[in-house]
C-alpha cells in the first residue's frame, strides 16, 4: 500500500497527488512512468512521473479524470492509500548534449512535458516552453513552467489565456524568427503531436514525442501498447514511451486508441454510479 501524502486540484478535471514510494522516487527520471491500481480489485493504468523528491521519498503523478480508474483515484484523499504503485518504467528522456530545446505541451500532456523542461533547465540547456489549452480554466503548471523556461509561450483555443491559436502557430513563429533548436520535444494529444511533427519535418528539426497508448502490464508482454515506428512494431512501455516523431504512424495510433472509447465510457459511468450509491 502506498500513502497519498498530498493532493491538489489543478483544474476541474485534473488532479495532482504526491505518493510516498521511496524506492520509485530513488530512481525515477523525467520521461518515465508508473503503473498503479487505485484499489485491490482495480485496473492497472500508466501515469507519467510528473515530479519526484528523492529525499522525501515521494513521487508526483498528475491525472485527468476521464475513465473509471482516474475517477476512483480522485475519490482518494491525503492520508488514503493506493493499492499498487510500480515503477519507474520506460526509458528516461534523453537530454545529454542538448543546448537549446523547444518543449511543446498540450492539455494534460503538460504534466509530462514539465519534468522534461525541468531536467533540461537543470542541465543548463536553453528551454523554450510552448503550452496549449482549450481555455484559461484548464491551464495547469503555469508558474512551474515559467520557473524552468527561458521563454514561455501560452496558447489557448479561444484566446482566454495567453495568445489565441495552436501550439504549432507559436512554434512556427519562433522558428521563422530565427530560433534554432537542437530538438523539439512534443507531448500531448496524438493529433497535436502529429501536426507538430509535420511542421518540424519541413524545417528538418529532430522531434521526439511521448506516446501513451493503453498499457496493461508495462513489460511488453501484453502487446496493448504497440505502435508502428519507422515501419516496425514497437512497444511504448519498454521501447519508449518516447520515439522519433517523424517515424511514428500517428494515424494508426489514433485509430487503435479510439477503439477503446466506448468501453472506457461504459466503465466510467458504471464506476460513477457505484460511488454515488455508496455516498447515498
Amino acid at each position: 500500500m502506498f500513502k497519498i501524502i498530498s493532493k491538489k486540484v489543478l483544474n476541474p478535471t485534473v488532479t495532482r497527488i504526491d505518493v510516498y514510494a521511496p524506492y520509485v522516487a530513488k530512481k525515477a527520471q523525467a520521461g518515465q512512468f508508473v503503473i498503479l491500481r487505485a484499489s485491490e480489485n482495480g485496473e492497472r493504468i500508466p501515469l507519467t512521473v510528473a515530479d519526484y523528491d528523492r529525499e522525501a521519498g515521494t513521487v508526483a503523478v498528475i491525472f485527468q479524470i476521464v475513465g473509471a480508474t482516474t475517477y476512483e483515484l480522485n475519490q482518494l484523499n491525503e492520508g488514503d492509500y493506493i493499492a499498487d504503485f510500480v515503477g519507474p518504467l520506460g526509458n528516461a528522456t534523453h537530454t545529454k548534449g542538448l543546448k537549446k530545446v523547444a518543449v511543446v505541451g498540450g492539455g494534460v500532456g503538460c504534466a509530462i512535458a514539465y519534468p522534461v523542461a525541468k531536467k533540461l533547465h537543470e542541465e543548463g540547456a536553453e528551454v523554450h516552453s510552448i503550452v496549449g489549452f482549450r481555455c484559461k480554466d484548464l491551464v495547469i503548471l503555469e508558474d512551474d513552467f515559467k520557473a524552468v523556461s527561458d521563454k514561455y509561450v501560452l496558447m489557448s483555443d479561444d484566446g482566454t489565456a495567453g495568445e489565441k491559436g495552436l501550439v504549432t502557430d507559436a512554434l512556427k513563429r519562433l522558428i521563422e524568427s530565427g530560433e534554432q533548436y537542437d530538438e523539439v520535444i512534443a507531448i500531448g494529444p496524438v493529433i497535436m503531436m502529429k501536426f507538430v511533427c509535420k511542421l518540424t519535418k519541413e524545417y528538418g528539426i529532430k522531434t521526439v514525442v511521448s506516446m501513451n497508448p493503453v498499457m496493461i502490464d508495462g513489460t511488453g508482454m501484453c502487446g496493448g501498447c504497440r505502435l508502428t515506428v519507422g515501419g516496425e512494431t514497437k512497444f511504448a512501455c519498454v521501447d519508449g514511451p518516447e520515439f522519433d516523431g517523424h517515424l511514428v504512424d500517428f494515424d494508426e495510433a489514433m485509430k487503435r486508441g479510439a477503439s477503446y472509447k466506448e468501453w472506457e465510457r461504459h466503465k466510467y459511468e458504471e464506476t460513477c454510479n457505484l460511488f454515488n450509491k455508496e455516498v447515498k
